[in-house]
């Protein structure tokens, strides 16, 4: 077995990722000829025919030609097909932009509508490098066998995944009800193993819970109907006579940027929530709704960390630059761009960063993250012995 030595890394993919997707875009092409297979693979992408003459594709095609008589073994065209659309793709350098083939599609639009299916009950995400489980969700098989916050996914069934992404990860952990899975993580320098059997996960994109008179709302996702799910609650936050409304964005990647719209609709009314710059469809504002804003007057304070981003950010940040919240916990994601999903005719998905959003002060987020007002930390040693410094201080305001 290959001998990995755990150390913490700044890059959010290690160097082999980098290579990967470098030696990707070569094995994209190759495979094939170019010339003859372009027009029938450019669809695929979204790329029209009038572009062809923009790229000149004859070094690719003579790097296949020596293949094609030199190499000492099978030619996949199939494999190759799949690899042209990855390496496109991530020649682009942007991790946001990514080709999902019509299995992991089919996952990215459950996770994104909560139909998550059968799995152990863990929320993972990279951080320092590697894929790590953000938190375990309650009564579900990872927590109940003692796998904590912060181990590394090092292997699933005895494969080694730690350096997939996070939904790569997902997936290999997801399966059949009942069925048995074996996770392998790393924890301070070691390596254990876990046995599980997978149960069925109900992942709600929101709930709510009551203290006294607050009301602590937890988002997270944003689907489709995320902001009305919420402001169904806010007529019956009204009706309990409630006072303060903690929102509780950690660990919220986003989703979609009109779910984010409707829920700052409670809040703020008929202003803009996000701005959108790009370079093909020109400067756009999406604005919040009309007569929704019940919770204007209400005492607010929004939870975040490292794990917030996108349509979360959008929401953290709309709301602390019209003064109607009180941000709370660690410098989010970063996430300051907005991606077009595009549904490809072989069943997978292009997902591509179409431009970027700025909140409505015209801040941009991306790569900086939304800073806190008041900063709390909350460690995983925290999360494993179920304490909430940070929801604590939001109780206290």
């Amino acid at each position: 077995m290959m001998k990995i030595e755990w150390r913490e890394k700044k890059t959010s993919l290690g160097n082999a990722i980098i290579i990967g997707a470098v030696m990707a875009v070569l094995g994209v092409f190759v495979g094939m000829n170019w010339e003859t297979w372009f027009n029938d693979f450019a669809p695929y992408l979204g790329i029209t025919n009038r572009k062809t003459s923009d790229m000149d594709w004859s070094p690719l095609n003579e790097v296949y030609n020596q293949l094609s008589t030199t190499f000492n073994g099978d030619i996949n065209k199939n494999d190759v097909i799949e690899g042209a659309k990855k390496g496109l793709v991530e020649a682009l350098g942007d991790p946001y932009t990514t080709y999902m083939n019509a299995e992991v599609s089919k996952e990215f639009y459950d996770d994104l509508h909560g139909n998550v299916g059968s799995g152990i009950g863990v929320e993972v995400g990279v951080r320092d490098g590697y894929v790590r489980v953000l938190r375990t969700l309650p009564d579900n098989p990872a927590r109940k066998a003692g796998i904590l916050a912060g181990d590394i996914i090092f292997k699933v069934d005895d494969e080694e995944v730690w350096s997939l992404t996070a939904d790569e990860v997902a997936l290999k952990i997801r399966g059949e009800t009942g069925s048995k899975v074996k996770v392998t993580v790393v924890r301070n320098g070691k390596e254990l193993s876990f046995d599980l059997t997978r149960e069925v996960i109900n992942n709600v994109s929101a709930y709510v819970e009551y203290d006294g008179s607050t009301a602590i709302v937890t988002i997270t996702r944003f689907d489709e109907d995320t902001g009305k799910k919420v402001q169904t609650m806010a007529q019956e936050f009204l009706k309990r006579d409630i006072t303060k409304v903690i929102l509780d964005l950690r660990n919220n990647g986003g989703g979609y940027v009109s779910a984010a719209a409707d829920l700052v609709s409670l809040w703020v009314d008929n202003q803009t929530v996000v701005i959108q710059k790009s370079k093909h469809y020109g400067n756009t504002e999406t604005k919040t709704s009309s007569g929704k804003a019940i919770l204007r007057s209400m005492k607010t304070v929004v939870l975040v960390n490292g794990s917030t981003a996108s349509a979360a950010e959008i929401t953290a940040g709309a709301l602390q630059d019209y003064g109607l919240a009180t941000i709370v916990g660690e410098k989010t994601y970063g996430k300051g761009v907005v991606q077009g999903l595009y549904n490809l005719s072989d069943g997978g998905t292009l997902k591509s960063t179409i431009a970027e959003w700025y909140s409505p002060k015209e801040r941009s987020i991306n790569k900086t993250g939304i800073t806190p007002d008041i900063e709390v930390e909350r460690s995983y040693e925290d999360i494993n012995a179920m304490r909430d410094p940070q929801l604590d201080k939001a109780k206290e305001l």
